[in-house]
């Protein structure tokens, strides 16, 4: 089968029931990539978000919820619901959280994201299933829409989050 990727931006998220996608992202640093897959239905989506929390500037949260962790988190939830997915049967895999010497000291912003997320996805319900987070390498995040398989690739590397 062709496989046809999906290119998720930074701020972004996209949803799929199409067994020929493939879900992607790149270059995340301190930005977490949350993939959610569930069997049933055979729909999943992914969300590269860049910052932990929509109150930290609610106009911009406004006008770009995927920026943001709970609130890019909320409208991917919802779609997915929509489209027949349960939260209690979603696979939960994410990448990222680095820490990379581009930010400020002491910012710490990739762990804030990770733990970030665990806060919604545990408001939610819903556990992490698979993680690659850390560390201070940049990785790209690979959904198979056909069976929700993750990858990431970093340093030339390429491992599956089982």
């Amino acid at each position: 089968m062709v496989k046809t990727r999906v290119v998720i931006d930074i701020s972004d998220a996209k949803v799929s029931c199409d067994p020929s996608d493939v879900l992607v992202t790149y270059s995340l640093g301190s930005c977490i990539g949350i993939c959610l897959y569930d069997p049933a239905p055979q729909v999943g989506g992914m969300l590269h978000y860049q910052l932990p929390s929509s109150k930290m500037n609610p106009q911009r949260a406004q006008g770009c919820p995927f920026m943001f962790a709970d609130s890019g988190m909320k409208l991917l939830l919802k779609k997915l619901v929509s489209m027949g997915a349960s939260k209690k049967r979603m696979d939960v895999r994410l990448a990222g959280g680095a820490a990379m010497a581009t930010g400020p000291d002491g910012f710490d912003i990739g762990k804030r994201n990770y733990l970030a997320i665990r806060k919604v996805l545990w408001s939610n319900g819903m556990f992490i299933n698979a993680e690659d987070v850390g560390g201070n390498s940049a990785r790209n995040l690979y959904m198979d829409m056909a069976d929700g398989t993750v990858t990431v690739r970093s340093n030339g590397l390429e491992k599956y989050l089982r």
